[in-house]
């Protein structure tokens, strides 16, 4: 069974259905490739693909050793590349909640984020920085 169902609807635009939940999301062509940039582009579902994987990564590491990231935000800045266009540089910044996280935590949060299954599906030529700041 499919797991995401789309459909072209015209004007450099998709419209997505998970097909479980029947979630959808569009996608439209960014301004700098033909587009309006009226919803996120393929790439920028790519990008934020990565930085909620490793928060959903975190997350489970963090309930399994009984300690909350609850409140935990993040920015995804993308590079872009232009020949060929692909995705050159994703930055990402968590922002950790002011909590009191010792260095075992940290290094597990770390950990987890390292073992995100989308970052190990990313070219390796894809250059990840991340950014972790805890305020406690």
């Amino acid at each position: 069974m499919a797991t995401i169902k789309g459909t072209y609807k015209g004007n450099l635009r998709n419209e997505m259905t998970h097909v479980q939940s029947g979630a959808t999301i569009l996608t439209d062509a960014p301004t700098d490739n033909h587009g309006k940039g009226e919803a996120f582009s393929p790439t920028d579902l790519a990008c934020g693909a990565l930085a909620a994987c490793m928060m959903t990564i975190m997350g489970i590491s963090a309930q399994g050793h009984k300690f909350d990231i609850e409140g935990t935000t993040y920015e995804v800045t993308k590079t872009m590349n232009a020949d060929p266009r692909r995705i050159g540089q994703i930055d990402i910044v968590f922002n950790f909640p002011e909590k009191e996280y010792t260095e075992k935590q940290k290094a597990l949060l770390w950990a987890a984020a390292e073992s995100c299954p989308v970052g190990r599906s990313l070219h390796p030529d894809v250059i990840v920085n991340i950014t972790m700041n805890f305020q406690g």
